[in-house]
């Protein structure tokens, strides 16, 4: 029973940054892995990036944003965040928040932000 909401998007013009921020119901130091995804009209949602559970922290991000994009998370805060620098129009989606349960193997999603990227 998670509830994640995001929030942080907006339009932004080509090379601009956006911080996108997610809040969690519950824990997410132990026993989750979070994650961001985003969908574009008329295409299937696609990982963005991950981190995983613990103190660790190993992530993963898409080919497409990697040294743009940043996952991180404050776990004392139950909040994990997605800063994207260099936005390109490509880059235009809405973005959805994504808790992995570790213990009863479930995908938790939020609403979703939008995030426009253009001149």
């Amino acid at each position: 029973q998670v509830q994640l909401v995001e929030s942080g998007g907006g339009l932004v013009q080509p090379g601009g940054s956006l911080r996108l921020s997610c809040a969690a119901s519950t824990s997410i130091f132990s026993g989750y892995a979070m994650g961001w995804y985003r969908q574009a009209p008329g295409k299937q949602r696609e990982l963005v990036a991950r981190i995983s559970s613990g103190g660790g922290g190993v992530t993963n991000y898409a080919d497409s944003v990697k040294g743009r994009f940043t996952i991180s998370r404050d776990t004392a805060k139950n909040m994990v965040y997605l800063q994207m620098n260099s936005l390109k129009p490509e880059d235009t989606a809405v973005y959805y928040c994504n808790a992995y349960s570790l213990v009863i193997k479930r995908d938790y999603w939020g609403q979703g932000t939008q995030v426009t990227v253009s001149s």
